[in-house]
This record gives C-alpha cells, sequence and structure tokens, in this order.
C-alpha cells in the first residue's frame, strides 16, 4: 500500500467520521424533538427545551463539518492543483460561513437559553 493510498483511506475515514457525528445528532434531535412536541401537547412550555436541543444540534453539526473539512484538506493534498486547492478554498469558505453563522445562532441561543433558566428561578423563589 502507498502512501497516497493510505491518506485517500485516512481521508475516507475522517470524512465518514464526521458524517457520522452529522447523522448521529440529526438522529439525536429528531427523536428529542418528537418527545419535546409530544409534551408540548399537554401544554407546557417548553421553549427552553427546544434550545437545548438546538444547541446540541448545532454542536454536532459544528463537529461534523471540522471533520469534514480536515478529509476535503486530506484529499487536496493528494491532488494539489491548481483546480483542486480552488474547490476546496470553495468548500471551506462555505462551510467556514456556516459555521459562523450556526455557532453565532447558538451564541444566542445560549443566551435566550440563560434568561429562560433565570426568569424561571425568578419566578420560582417567588411566594
Amino acid at each position: 500500500m502507498s502512501l497516497t493510498e493510505l491518506l485517500h483511506g485516512i481521508s475516507q475515514g475522517i470524512g465518514l467520521i464526521g458524517v457520522a457525528i452529522i447523522t448521529w445528532g440529526v438522529a439525536k434531535a429528531t427523536v428529542a424533538i418528537v418527545r419535546i412536541e409530544v409534551i408540548s401537547l399537554r401544554r407546557l412550555h417548553l421553549q427552553a427545551s427546544r434550545l437545548l436541543l438546538r444547541q446540541q444540534l448545532g454542536s454536532s453539526l459544528l463537529l461534523g463539518l471540522e471533520f469534514l473539512i480536515a478529509a476535503d484538506v486530506i484529499r487536496t493534498m493528494l491532488q494539489p492543483t491548481l483546480q483542486e486547492i480552488g474547490v476546496l478554498g470553495g468548500i471551506v469558505a462555505v462551510r467556514t460561513v456556516i459555521g459562523y453563522f450556526l455557532h453565532k445562532e447558538m451564541k444566542e441561543d445560549r443566551q435566550l437559553l440563560a434568561e429562560a433558566r433565570h426568569n424561571s428561578q425568578t419566578s420560582d423563589s417567588e411566594p
């Protein structure tokens, strides 16, 4: 087995790990949202649960994207043509933008979640 074949296999493995992380995160989120929505049918307000779920799904997406970028970098090292480097640059740029906005949204959700917890604790302590 040559070094090129080894690196190609490694990049495929890293890519599969990224896909697995995203798939696992989506599967967990699907189960959780069904559970949350069933509970909400009982007229319970579950905004904090939904925000927490978004945080968890966002984390899975970001981590999976990082693995996919790493796989693309390794793959490009194997074929460092100008076209491949351009394609990698485009992929990294798109994934970076997606990651940035996911991170920004997750930060906003964390603030909303903290406010919801604070309001919940405040209302619990009032007579």
